[in-house]
């Protein structure tokens, strides 16, 4: 999403939430990436976040110190549900502390753990997106013009050629 944005083939506009936003760091894109891969994604995401949202606050600590949600390692999908909203409390607070009314959680299992356990044990006033929502509610739908329209066109023909598909030329009619 990044490279669309900074390459200019998505556009996003940046009034539609305008509420203080924070960005969660997931374990398994920070930590686990940076272990694993020696590349932990914790720019990206938040540089995607600052794009959509004008008002963004960091939460503390953040990053390779951020909390654990408490769903990781399986246990959204466990019937651990005591333990990991004990262990969300850390998150739940962070959350609390950094103010923010729209928090961006990417991983399908802290968002559901964010959205699904700790806004209501905790008490959170705020909403849970993932960042590929926050994006497609961002986005700039503009109208292609002629010219656009045929280079896609051409784009699409060169690359059905170069891959060997054959199109029906009565479906490609309707």
């Amino acid at each position: 999403m990044m490279s669309y944005i900074k390459e200019g083939r998505i556009k996003v506009d940046n009034t539609k939430h305008t509420h203080l936003t924070t960005y969660h760091d997931p374990c398994n894109y920070g930590r686990k990436s940076q272990n694993t891969f020696g590349q932990a994604y914790f720019e990206e995401p938040r540089w995607v976040t600052q794009q959509c949202c004008p008002n963004f606050v960091e939460m503390y600590p953040d990053r390779m110190n951020n909390y654990c949600c408490g769903a990781g390692g399986g246990a959204w999908a466990m019937p651990y549900k005591k333990e990991r909203i004990w262990y969300g409390r850390f998150k739940a607070q962070q959350i609390k502390d950094s103010g923010a009314k729209l928090v961006v959680a990417p991983c399908h299992n802290c968002r559901d753990q964010l959205m699904k356990s700790l806004v209501k044990e905790y008490d959170l006033d705020c909403e849970i997106m993932y960042l590929w929502e926050l994006v497609s509610e961002s986005l700039i739908v503009e109208p292609w013009s002629d010219e656009e329209v045929a280079a896609g066109h051409a784009a699409r023909d060169a690359q059905y050629e170069r891959d060997g598909v054959v199109v029906d030329e009565e479906e490609e009619e309707e």
